[in-house]
This record gives structure tokens, C-alpha cells and sequence, in this order.
């Protein structure tokens, strides 16, 4: 499924191996890029972008990847894969959404959430979710209403409160699922104190027709408490990270010596502008 949004994990010196390790633990997957500083894989059709220089944060549980499997056996098999050097943040078993269910933090930080279920209820393989903890507790529905009415073919699929006894507020969103550009997310909110939030170290790339959809996205997430960043980052009123790209920026660095040019030029930027992208 290719969509123009993907997550970008960074993993300063690890990026080989992390690429490595997520084709053998997963499966039907390729590296379809490599550079010193970037490796994109293909996972099930899904891209991840591996990022060897940036922030210096590390990826935490506030950002996770629901895996879907239809088997038991299948999900099983990824846990005992990733918990090799990870940690367990909810043990693989039974539970009431999920015959085999497990939420796991592997070697690199990055955490995974393994759920057996249907795909045609979420045809998507790998989705992230979203926890809003802390200072963003609570706000998981008016984010993902905001999302969707940014990003074109978006939606909310659905939105599971909280019930009495569950030992959360009522009004917050136990599970939702949404999709921006054909790209499904999930959410999630949680008021109990887990030392953690949204940082950069996981970050979603758009990628981006021309100026004028730079200009839409870039201006609605930095507007009312969001922030510019460099290079094309920016963080949102909640704390998520996006990096705003044009989709041309991968055949202009394709070249050695004309993309020494362009990402001096694009260092340069906070907003990135085509145009001087292209001349440079």
C-alpha cells in the first residue's frame, strides 16, 4: 500500500542493522533506498524511512506500531523475534480485543504492538498509534478531527471511549482509527503518568505535489502552538513531529553532485521551497 505519508525513525548508527533486523523479524520486505544517512525499507509494502543524523531523542512508547496479524502463530512469531534485547510493556496472551495480543519495545527503543484480528477490518499491516499522555491527555479526538480535516482522503473510522471501571475519564478515547491520505493511524489517550511523550525521534513525512500543498500543510501545523524547525521539520500543537517535503526531493538528490547542492540549499530552510530546491 503506498501512501504519501510514512514514519521516519531515527536510530543514529544503528540504521543498517535496525533495516536488518525488521526484514528478517517481519518478513516480505526490501531496502529500497540506502545513502549515509538514510535507509528506506519496504515492509509489506509499507515504507519506513531510517534515519542515521537528526534529533537526538529516542524513540518511547508514545508512538507505536499496531501490527495485524490473522494467526495467532503469526503474531507469536514477531514477538519472539522482537524481544530479542527488547522489553515486554504488555505480555504476549489473551485478551478480551484480541485472542494473542503483546505490546513490546525492541532493541532500538521503537515499540510494536502485536494484534491478531481481521484484516479487513484494518487492511493497513503496520499502523502507528498515537498516545496522548500527559499535557495531551485527553485530546486524541480533537487531533484526530484535526488531522483529517487537513489531509485529503482522511476520515475517522471509528472512536472507542473509555467505559466505567476501565480506570480511565470517561471521555477519553480508548481506541480510535483514522486515515490521512489513505494512510491509517490509531489513537489513543491515557491520563495515568507514564514519564513520556511525542518527540522527534519518530517523525511522519509527507510528501508533497508542490508549493501550494508545502505552504497548506506547513502553515496549519505550525499555526496556534505549533513550531518551525529546520530542514522542513516542524512539531504541531500537540507535539508531533512532521517533515513537510516535496516529492521531486528524491529525484534531485539522486544524483552525488547535485544533491550536495540541494541539501546545502535545503539546510539552509526552515519551510522548504521548491523552486530554490530545484535551482541549486
Amino acid at each position: 500500500m503506498k501512501t504519501s505519508i510514512y514514519p521516519c525513525l531515527t536510530l543514529k548508527g544503528k540504521v543498517a542493522e535496525a533495516a536488518d533486523f525488521y526484514i528478517a523479524t517481519f518478513g516480505d520486505g526490501k531496502i529500497t533506498q540506502t545513502s549515509p544517512f538514510v535507509i528506506s525499507i519496504s515492509l509489506s509494502g509499507e515504507k519506513f524511512m531510517l534515519l542515521n543524523d537528526g534529533p537526538t531523542s529516542l524513540p518511547n512508547p508514545s508512538i507505536s506500531f499496531m501490527v495485524i496479524s490473522e494467526t495467532a502463530d503469526e503474531t507469536e512469531a514477531y514477538w519472539h523475534k522482537i524481544i530479542e534485547g527488547g522489553s515486554s510493556l504488555m505480555e504476549l496472551g489473551s485478551y478480551p480485543w484480541s485472542p494473542k495480543y503483546g505490546w513490546v519495545q525492541d532493541k532500538f527503543g521503537v515499540s510494536w504492538q502485536l494484534y491478531t484480528g481481521s484484516k479487513a477490518d484494518t487492511p493497513q499491516k503496520f499502523c502507528p498509534t498515537l498516545m496522548f499522555t500527559g499535557k495531551q491527555s485527553g485530546k486524541a479526538a480533537e487531533a484526530m478531527a484535526f488531522y483529517t480535516n487537513l489531509y485529503p482522503r482522511s476520515g475517522i473510522n471509528g472512536i472507542m471511549k473509555y467505559a466505567e471501571g476501565e480506570g480511565d475519564n470517561t471521555d477519553y478515547v480508548k481506541h480510535g482509527q483514522f486515515k490521512i491520505k489513505d494512510y491509517i493511524t490509531m489513537a489513543m489517550d491515557s491520563s495515568f503518568e507514564h514519564g513520556f511523550g511525542f518527540n522527534d525521534a519518530i517523525s511522519f513525512v509527507v510528501e508533497c505535489e508542490d508549493q501550494a500543498e508545502i505552504d497548506k500543510y506547513w502553515d496549519t501545523l505550525t499555526f496556534n502552538g505549533g513550531r518551525e524547525i529546520q530542514c522542513g521539520w516542524l512539531v504541531d500543537k500537540y507535539g508531533l513531529s512532521w517533515q513537510i517535503i516535496p516529492k521531486v526531493l528524491m529525484e534531485l538528490v539522486k544524483d552525488p553532485e547535485r544533491a550536495q547542492r540541494v541539501m546545502g540549499a535545503l539546510m539552509k530552510m526552515k519551510k522548504l521551497i521548491v523552486v530554490n530546491l530545484e535551482n541549486a
